[in-house]
């Protein structure tokens, strides 16, 4: 079945993409070097699912669940399926608390709710990432579960994140889930999937979580990588025709749960670089549709000096969608 895992002989592992009459396209979790023609495959029955505990809590681990930290393995008697339907309208409640930024251009402005989807939105070195990791260091005392993925990034940035954290005592509450740009695209494609697995499962157990995607077309261009090696027809842009079902059901995961379930709840902060603050291009129009707001973050004023995180006395460079409002 599309999904499932398979294992090849040499104990690679993939995931069964394509299902055609004569042929199955299956991509890698690995760099498959091992892997020659006429090697035999497996299916193995189970589609891909990660352990999840508590124990991952202060942890940085890859797509997999496997911890990159250095710290030993993590122990999990739980596991969860990495892909998973987002509540019903049934299973939610309308969004009713606030999730403090420590911003005040956005908390006073166009305060987010626990449980709702804000899109970050700018060009490189706008201040994304700083806006994001603010918001998880303003969590501390909050009980608010944070898990930040990183896709495709900089291995030595998202140090630098993991670092900031550490230092201000903001890992306590945190997980990091990181594939780096030399990551295989097909754990780059997996990564956000995997953080919000791991954010599902503090949300069902009554808990409040915050999931940073940073930055989601970066896991598009992964997808389209692998959509291109599988011979799927190209869209706009080169990317698959699915392409924005790729985002839509990660980010619809986000919610805040009905009484009946805990009211527990999972809000979803994607961030998303533009080229010279285009903001209709393929991949950033299709995450503005599927967020519920969208804060910009202005090169022009960044430039100027005036920054969202440090001026008290200007406004910041944040500028706010008015969609937000309605």
């Amino acid at each position: 079945m599309a999904g499932e895992l398979v294992e090849f002989e040499e104990g690679t592992i993939g995931i069964a993409l394509n299902l055609e009459s004569n042929n199955v396209g299956v991509v890698l979790m690995g760099d498959g070097l091992m892997i020659q023609e006429g090697s035999s495959v497996k299916a193995t029955g189970r589609i891909a699912q990660i352990p999840v505990s508590e124990a991952y809590l202060g942890r940085v681990i890859n797509a997999l669940a496997k911890p990159i930290d250095g710290r030993g393995e993590i122990s999990a008697s739980e596991s969860r399926l990495i892909e998973s339907p987002a509540p019903g309208i049934i299973s939610r409640r309308s969004v009713y608390e606030p999730l403090q930024t420590g911003l005040i251009a956005i908390d006073s402005m166009i305060p987010i709710g626990r449980g709702q989807r804000e899109l970050i939105i700018g060009d490189r070195q706008t201040g994304k990432t700083a806006v994001a990791t603010d918001t998880i260091l303003n969590q501390q005392g909050q009980n608010v579960i944070c898990v930040y993925v990183a896709i495709g990034q900089k291995a030595s940035s998202v140090a630098q994140v993991v670092t900031s954290l550490q230092e201000r005592g903001a890992m306590e509450y945190t997980i990091v889930v990181a594939e780096t740009a030399d990551s295989p695209a097909t754990l780059q494609y997996l990564a956000p999937y995997t953080g919000a697995a791991l954010a599902e499962y503090f949300m069902y157990r009554k808990q409040h979580t915050l999931i940073i995607y940073d930055d989601p077309s970066k896991q598009a261009q992964a997808y389209r990588q692998m959509s291109l090696l599988l011979r799927r027809p190209p869209g706009r842009e080169a990317y698959p025709g699915d392409v924005f079902y790729l985002h839509s059901r990660l980010l619809e995961r986000a919610a805040k749960l009905s009484s009946s379930l805990g009211e527990g709840s999972m809000t979803a902060l994607p961030i998303v670089e533009t080229q010279s603050g285009d903001v209709s291009a393929y991949i950033p129009t299709n995450v503005i549709s599927i967020t519920d707001g969208q804060i910009f973050l202005s090169a022009d004023l960044f430039n100027a000096g005036i920054s969202d995180l440090t001026s008290r006395t200007r406004p910041s460079n944040i500028r706010f969608c008015l969609s937000h409002f309605s």
